[in-house]
């Protein structure tokens, strides 16, 4: 299983003491590209993330873009209707900018 932490930065207090760095998220517009889907059941973001991008990494594009569902969970609620963005490109580039990568 790939460590979830692997991309977080780790940093170092003055007596040496290892802290991982905080992450940084953009806001993710609107597009008309963007694709509206109806959850069903055994649906998680990081199912949703491979199936529509190839890379169930990018699981938390799809969840901060839907804000208003609990940011606490992979699974959405069945028969919510979530917004699954289309430039992800565009969403890695200012990640990146963001977390100064």
């Amino acid at each position: 299983m790939a460590n979830r932490y692997i991309d977080i930065q780790v940093l170092k207090t003055e007596t040496g003491k290892r802290f991982y760095g905080t992450t940084k998220y953009p806001q993710i517009p609107l597009t008309e590209n963007d694709l509206y889907v109806y959850t069903t059941e055994g649906d998680r973001f990081d199912i949703l993330a491979q199936q529509y991008y190839g890379d169930s990494s990018l699981w938390w594009i799809i969840s901060i873009a839907n804000e208003e569902l609990a940011q606490n969970s992979l699974t959405p609620p069945i028969g919510s209707q979530i917004r699954i963005p289309a430039n992800v490109s565009l969403v890695l580039q200012e990640f990146n900018t963001l977390n100064n990568r």
